[in-house]
């Protein structure tokens, strides 16, 4: 097997998702535009959501699944009258309830989100990307097989209303509502409970991640005109990102790093032991390594560098 191509390009971009498009669709565009096989995600955004979404190209996808663990936060369109099979606007209507004027009353509507706070457990849209038996389960769905995934975990730290509106359409009470969640919650899942904890029938009908992380909107770029200039003009800062302490490493620790081995850790650490480092040489992260006593353990390791260190 030929060895792969060193990455020209190593680091983390933000984009804004377009509308209508898939995740798979955005990373296809990425390494169109930059020129670099190796690109992926951290976080999938439904074609019906716009906003933050986090590119890792070259050595940076390997930092993807650390950045999958931070919470995020949306704006999100919760429209009244009917459920659907996707829990979105894009599925079949399954359930109607005709909505009351209770749902136009502000102080009610925050009184129903203020009960969705702090931890519970959430039953997954049977349209999503969770695996059962090896297949996604939205291909099951699609396919007409029952779908019933188990409950899982999810916090929910913010739950704002901003407004309440009147769909022009349909004539129906529309929630504008922002929330702040932890990983793996599904604010499709989120607006079919708020639904019927309200006493009606309810489904997302637009929705923007505005912050992924410590990473907001106002960081992203477009993905029509990206190349691999602005790409690394925009570069995120990889440690900024990934929210850990930096620990500067000389030329002689570099070699060890690159090689693996532990290299000793400076005095006066303001982290506790087991947690993650950041260790960076010449303006680039080179490896992440874990506290262990007075050393540095590597964990994941950067020949190349990740570029957009700042400070």
């Amino acid at each position: 097997m030929a060895k792969r191509k060193p990455a020209d390009l190593n680091l983390l971009l933000a984009v804004d998702k377009p509308l209508g498009c898939t995740s798979h669709d955005v990373v296809a565009k990425v390494r169109r535009a930059v020129h670099e096989r190796r690109v992926g995600h951290a976080g999938t955004l439904d074609p019906l959501a716009t906003g933050v979404m986090i590119i890792g190209v070259g050595q940076a996808t390997r930092l993807l699944g650390m950045l999958t663990l931070d919470s995020k936060s949306y704006i999100a369109d919760i429209h009244f009258g009917y459920e659907t099979n996707t829990d979105d606007s894009e599925g079949e209507p399954t359930r109607t309830v005709e909505p009351d004027q209770s749902l136009f009353d502000e102080e009610g509507a925050r009184r129903v989100l203020s009960g969705f706070l702090g931890a519970s457990e959430q039953v997954p849209p049977a349209f999503s990307a969770i695996s059962v038996d090896g297949v996604r389960s939205y291909k099951r769905a699609r396919s007409g097989d029952e779908v019933i995934l188990p409950a899982r975990p999810i916090e929910v730290s913010a739950s704002d209303l901003i407004s309440i509106s009147l769909d022009p359409e349909s004539g129906n009470p529309v929630w504008t509502v922002a929330f702040s969640v932890s990983k793996g919650t599904y604010i499709r899942a989120l607006a079919r409970d708020i639904g019927r904890a309200a006493g009606s029938a309810a489904h997302v009908s637009a929705l923007r991640r505005t912050a992924s992380g410590g990473v907001g909107i106002g960081q992203c770029l477009a993905v029509d005109g990206l190349d691999a200039k602005s790409a690394r003009e925009r570069a995120l800062d990889p440690v900024a990102a990934l929210n850990l302490h930096a620990s500067s490493i000389c030329d002689e620790q570099l070699e060890d790093v690159l090689l693996g081995r532990s290299i000793s850790a400076p005095n006066g650490l303001p982290v506790d032991h087991g947690s993650q480092v950041a260790l960076v040489h010449a303006g680039q992260l080179r490896a992440v390594a874990r506290v262990d006593g007075d050393r540095f353990k590597m964990e994941h390791v950067f020949p190349q560098g990740i570029e957009g260190v700042r400070g």
